[in-house]
């Protein structure tokens, strides 16, 4: 019997700062099992951790990575773009012609969800916090962008929309900009959360005033079939060109706890940060 292969891979034995993520030299290459893929493929979730050289999934996780697209932007594009997807259609059921605002559009889910959007015809509006944000939402689907550093950002999205409001928010930092989103919506106005890093107070008034409604999204969720009609439609992004992920910043493997400490402190997404060998 041959000798187990060992890896390097990132665990994590203790709760804690990005400090506690330790890469290990000595992990053994797991192997894949009944319906678990060897293909070249990008994944949505790994059964045996993603932090390392080698890892298993599931071949309902598991999507075909076309020879054009590298493994960077294959691991930009799984939860991602699956997530977007989620949050636009079956959360919030957004249609073509209505206005979408993706509040922190420059980083993974952002540049997805910007992408998705106008491929799907709506009208799309992106916040970034960097001027470099700003054009990475304008160069993917964006039609107008905004910086939401600025004090006075929500009126100048109101202007955009020229006082109606915005009927679909995806939000991926709620407890910041949950109340300044409810004050945004149009009437029957959505909020997807995608994101959030605390709690936050909120006036439930402004849902009534509204009509309006909020969402949770977690991708976890999601059944076979919609992901099969997520992939779908990915698939022919790839296809048609409209889908190209944006990667970011690439950590070495050895740097996975500076990357984890960049993206907190991080001023502005810009990309989907990417962990390499």
């Amino acid at each position: 019997m041959s000798a187990c292969r060992l890896m390097r891979a990132v665990r994590v034995s203790e709760f804690g700062a990005p400090s506690v993520l330790r890469l290990c030299s000595d992990v053994t290459v797991p192997q894949p099992g009944l319906r678990q893929a060897g293909d070249r493929v990008f994944t949505t979730a790994t059964e045996s951790g993603g932090y390392a050289e080698y890892t298993v999934a599931a071949d309902d996780c598991v999507h075909k990575l076309p020879d054009a697209l590298d493994f960077a932007q294959g691991a930009a594009i799984g939860i991602p773009y699956f997530t977007a997807y989620r949050a636009l259609l079956h959360k919030a059921h957004a249609k073509a012609g209505e206005t979408v605002l993706i509040h922190g559009a420059s980083g993974g889910v952002g540049v997805a969800a910007c992408q998705l959007s106008r491929a799907l015809g709506l009208k799309v509006l992106g916040t970034a916090g960097t001027p470099e944000g700003m054009k990475l939402a304008l160069n993917n689907g964006a039609h107008l962008a905004f910086n939401h550093r600025e004090e006075s950002y929500t009126d100048k999205i109101m202007e955009a929309t020229e006082g109606r409001g915005i009927d679909v928010i995806v939000e991926m930092l709620s407890n910041v900009n949950l109340s300044k989103d409810l004050q945004m919506l149009a009437y029957g106005g959505r909020v997807a959360i995608v994101g959030s890093r605390g709690p936050i107070e909120i006036n439930p008034r402004d849902t009534m005033a509204k009509e309006s409604s909020i969402m949770g999204v977690a991708l976890f969720f999601a059944t076979p079939e919609e992901k099969k009609e997520c992939a779908a439609l990915l698939y022919a992004g790839m296809e048609a060109g409209w889908l190209h992920p944006a990667v970011g910043t690439q950590h070495p493997l050895d740097k996975v706890a500076q990357a984890h400490h960049d993206i907190i402190e991080s001023p502005g997404a810009a990309g989907k940060m990417v962990l390499t060998m």
